[in-house]
């Protein structure tokens, strides 16, 4: 059963950890700075069903979509890409995965999301997904 991640694990780890190893030049506000319900779609959206039907049935699709959306629905009023990586590797780390990549270009693609058009959102969530299936690995075979 894949886990998804809470708000409240979201707040006290991936959105501590953006702050406190993220921060650079531009500084995470609060997190009850967030804007309301954004947050809470964008990590409740990968366990939809409708129908019982999940459009978001591996756990890459999960981590897809949750990576996007955190990124694009700008849950924050600063710091969405730094947060939504912490909360990929959360989420990742959760379901005893891990994301094998070097810093920079995890930030590039990172970038890249951000300014892709949103009219290809499904594009760049299948991207995310070729993406993450390239460099995911158990997070026992990290070293």
């Amino acid at each position: 059963m894949i886990k998804p991640v809470s708000l409240k694990e979201v707040e006290f780890l991936a959105f501590k950890l953006a702050q406190e190893i993220l921060e650079f030049d531009e500084p995470i506000p609060d997190f009850s700075t967030r804007f309301p319900n954004k947050l809470e779609s964008c990590i409740t959206t990968p366990f939809i069903n409708f129908l019982d039907l999940n459009p978001y049935p591996s756990l890459l699709d999960k981590a897809s979509i949750l990576f996007y959306l955190m990124i694009k629905n700008h849950p924050f009023a600063n710091g969405n890409k730094r947060i939504a990586v912490t909360t990929l590797l959360l989420f990742l780390t959760k379901n005893k995965k891990w994301i094998k990549i070097d810093a920079y270009s995890l930030y590039k693609f990172t970038l890249w999301i951000a300014e892709s058009p949103s009219g290809f959102k499904d594009g760049t969530v299948n991207l995310i997904k070729a993406f993450l299936k390239q460099h995911i690995v158990e997070s026992g075979d990290m070293p």
